[in-house]
């Protein structure tokens, strides 16, 4: 069972507990418990794709909207208790053999052609969610100079910046934090986006739950918004499930937060509670800001709460609530980049053993600053990386389309099928059996869902900029 465990797949969360070169063999002092996991998983889950759940109940009405949510959460639910089996092997309590993170897991269950499939799945989700990333801290930065504006010259006032400008800013800024070495091994940085994430959700619900009560009233309608033909209301709905899927799974760190927890319990026990108990947080959060959003707006409902002004004032605290955003994103780009440039380094590293551009590094050393080692792949690799996140997201500003893309893009892969194939092979269950149709037909219909979100999203993307 001993085969080898790459480090490609660092969680954002427990980089450390990646870099083993044993499924079992590596005797690691696990201290998690239940309530670690569920502060590991909230920080993993409520990100941006929580500014746009308000524009997506608008889109579905006051009856599928929260119906959507809750759906999505259910499935959720399934899939993590499905991936919590697969943490051991070949008995899901007792092992002896454990699996450390999803990427081990796919290999380890179906194989090295799967294997590799996940990996270009995971890949590009890590760098869709920092191509959404470059959209949000931009439309942040915008909103804050246009807040001060209104505040200025009054809610009439033409108060229009471009995106440009803060991307390249946002941009700059991750040149320079991507080739800080271990940036994202601090533990620091998860608390303080765990925190920057809590507190704009919060601003955004309460800003909203302040303006039901001034306007007297529950605005929206069953129907959600009127679009001019049913074909515009169907591509909006699809591109609201679309949204949605951005802001729920989380199986990609999944097993790594499992391979935190101390036993007893049994980790798949505690993991599966903690899940619970955090899909219930968000999924009550989610509703929380969706909800009183459109309750608020209506059928003006923004596409981002936060940078669509909806609001005006108080105007101080939506500046803060947009900087909280921007302040946690600039972290969570890191977050998921650094995976991506681990990746694809030791891949470099592996191919090219003898070339000096990859392997050689070069002390540094600049006035007032540390000395610190400079490798030309390096340098030369994240700097790309960055900028082809920044000159796409230039291309394609829009923050819910891209969003709606990359949730129905990534939801069906790695929150379903992965988790159902590995399960079936965990529990060695067989083909026609009742459990087999039942997860069988489980997996299709999400297939169905992610497929009209993915179109609904695409046909959104080329409208908003051809349109």
């Amino acid at each position: 069972m001993g085969h080898e465990v790459a480090e490609d797949n660092q969680s954002p969360l427990l980089p450390t507990s990646s870099s083993s070169t044993d499924v079992s063999a590596v005797l690691v002092k696990r201290t998690g418990t239940l309530w670690t996991a569920v502060a590991h998983i909230i920080t993993g889950v409520i990100g941006a794709g929580v500014l746009s759940l308000a524009w997506s109940i608008a889109q579905l009405g006051w009856i599928a909207g929260p119906i959507c949510m809750l759906a999505f959460a259910g499935v959720t639910i399934v899939s993590t208790y499905l991936l919590c089996d697969c943490y051991m092997f070949p008995h899901p309590e007792y092992g002896p053999n454990r699996v450390k993170s999803y990427m081990d897991a796919v290999r380890f269950y179906l194989g090295e052609k799967q294997h590799k499939v996940s990996g270009v799945i995971a890949q590009e989700s890590l760098y869709g969610n920092n191509l959404a990333y470059v959209i949000t801290s931009a439309s942040s930065i915008k909103a804050i100079q246009k807040s001060n504006c209104y505040h200025r010259e009054g809610h009439k006032a033409a108060c229009s910046y471009g995106d440009t400008t803060y991307m390249l800013l946002f941009g700059g800024v991750q040149v320079v934090m991507s080739q800080i070495p271990d940036f994202h091994n601090m533990e620091w940085l998860s608390v303080v986006a765990a925190i920057m994430s809590f507190t704009y959700s919060f601003i955004g619900f309460g800003l909203g739950f302040a303006q039901v009560i001034e306007n007297g009233r529950i605005q929206g309608s069953i129907t959600g918004v009127p679009a001019d033909s049913v074909a515009d209301k169907l591509w909006l709905v699809f591109q609201a499930l679309g949204d949605i899927a951005f802001a729920y799974p989380y199986s990609i760190i999944l097993l790594e937060i499992q391979d935190t927890l101390k036993s007893p319990p049994p980790e798949n026990k505690t993991m599966k509670t903690a899940s619970m108990i955090a899909i219930f947080v968000t999924t009550f959060f989610y509703l929380c800001c969706g909800c009183f959003g459109y309750a608020a707006f209506g059928n003006n409902t923004p596409g981002n709460l936060l940078t669509g002004f909806g609001f005006y004032e108080p105007y101080w605290l939506i500046d803060f609530a947009n900087a909280c955003i921007v302040l946690h994103l600039v972290g969570g780009y890191q977050i998921f980049s650094q995976p991506v440039f681990a990746f694809v380094e030791r891949w470099f590293t592996n191919k090219f053993p003898s070339s000096g551009f990859v392997n050689n590094f070069y002390t540094i050393k600049l006035p007032l600053l540390p000395s610190f080692q400079m490798n030309p792949l390096k340098i030369c690799f994240r700097t790309a990386y960055v900028a082809s996140t920044t000159v796409i997201a230039m291309i394609f500003p829009y923050f819910n389309q891209v969003l709606g893309v990359l949730g129905a893009l990534n939801f069906w892969p790695l929150a379903i099928y992965f988790p159902v194939e590995m399960y079936f092979v965990q529990k060695k269950i067989q083909p026609w059996t009742r459990k087999w149709v039942v997860l069988r037909s489980f997996s299709f219909f999400c297939l169905l869902v992610s497929i009209v979100g993915l179109i609904g999203s695409i046909e959104g993307l080329i409208s908003a900029k051809f349109g």
